[in-house]
């Protein structure tokens, strides 16, 4: 799944931002929506001040919040609602997002939503879930597998500037989404994942801009990375040879390079997945080697972790979820994890660098290793190294 790319792309969507007055419903909205928004506020979502209190609030910007509106526009305001504040005010297009949005970024329970913005729970849910459905239908441009040469050729140049991995086109991980489940139903179990948690996985693909290429979620915490790996859509391409099929590199001594991507011991070690060597006391081109691979593929665990900081309803409990929803919700929130890379929403300059996305969950081993991946991990070694020639 891909995102937007390029400068004049860029451009483009920030002329519509700024062009179709977003702002407006099917009623006019006030002259700044926000500063009429922020009064209805109430406990201590109106305690926040300053030139930030729009994006403490929101997680984005306005420009963001904007761009955001005219995507779900036509979708939220396709059809009466009666959706509407405890006042009996109709909830406009801005204060839709903006109910979504808080409850996606916060992960507060509905009721602390509906108290600080002045309406009942059930509100809260249909918004949010309204919203989810509109995401779903019209961003998921913003999360594509590169389609162009010009992009893969990109990644791949910035992947190699981290720590010199020639033709690493992605970095693979995996977090687990916790689930409040009762203990007492049987059906339940297949959610009990190793540390002895309900969760539900999410794999992700992220480029090295901490963006998101490819996810797969929905899969029971109960199943390890390679499983959950070889269920997905990415393996099946790649064994049919649909995927990371591109431009190879040659040595100079007739071997070839193959596009590929990388991940922890948690992974089979495939021909277009390379992951470290196991063990201590490695010899130097092999300690090197993992020392690179490790700083290149923190970039995923960097994602993964801004991903939960962002958009917490994804870091905390979700209490008694409908397992047919969290999916979707998972996936709305990597689309807007996207769309804040994308529009280089200032935001994420804020927000702490972290690599910790799944605590206390102890390192999963694969022993799968294919053989003709084996050879290539090792002269990928040796390049690198230097005692293999370029």
């Amino acid at each position: 799944m891909g995102p937007v790319r390029g400068f004049k792309r860029r451009r483009k969507l920030e002329r519509k931002v700024e062009g179709e007055g977003v702002s407006e419903s099917s009623e006019q909205e006030p002259v700044d929506w926000w500063d009429d928004f922020s009064k209805r506020i109430t406990g201590p979502l109106s305690l926040s001040n300053g030139v930030d209190k729009f994006e403490s609030v929101f997680k984005v910007s306005r420009k963001t919040f904007n761009y955001i509106c005219s995507l779900v526009k036509e979708d939220l305001l396709a059809k009466q609602s009666n959706f509407a504040l405890t006042n009996g005010k109709v909830l406009s297009l801005n204060d839709q997002v903006a109910v979504a949005l808080r409850r996606l970024s916060s992960g507060q329970s509905l009721l602390n939503i509906g108290d600080s913005f002045g309406m009942n729970q059930s509100t809260v849910s249909q918004v949010t879930w309204r919203f989810v459905e509109a995401m779903e239908k019209r961003a998921l441009h913003h999360l594509q597998w590169p389609n162009t040469e010009n992009e893969m050729k990109e990644i791949k140049f910035k992947f190699e500037k981290i720590c010199g991995l020639p033709n690493c086109c992605g970095a693979i991980d995996t977090t687990h989404i916790m689930m409040c489940l009762p203990t007492v139903d049987p059906s339940n179990d297949i959610w009990f994942d190793r540390e002895k948690n309900h969760s539900m996985v999410l794999q992700a693909i992220v480029d090295p801009d901490m963006r998101f290429r490819d996810i797969v979620t929905g899969w029971p915490g109960s199943m390890n990375d390679s499983l959950v790996l070889k269920n997905s859509g990415f393996y099946n391409l790649c064994k049919k040879g649909k995927r990371l099929d591109g431009k190879k590199i040659e040595h100079s001594e007739g071997s070839m390079l193959r596009e590929y991507i990388i991940g922890d011991v948690g992974f089979p070690l495939l021909p277009w997945l390379i992951t470290p060597y196991p063990g201590k006391d490695l010899p130097y081109s092999k300690a090197d080697f993992n020392r690179r691979h490790f700083a290149t593929r923190m970039v995923a665990h960097r994602a993964l972790a801004r991903l939960k900081d962002m958009w917490k309803i994804v870091r905390g409990v979700m209490w008694r979820p409908d397992k047919h929803k969290l999916p979707r919700i998972i996936l709305v929130c990597c689309l807007l994890h996207n769309i804040v890379i994308d529009l280089e929403d200032e935001v994420q300059d804020e927000m702490p660098l972290s690599h910790h996305h799944d605590v206390d969950y102890r390192q999963q081993v694969c022993d799968s290793v294919d053989k003709k991946a084996f050879v290539l991990r090792e002269k990928l070694s040796l390049y690198l190294s230097g005692r293999l020639p370029p």
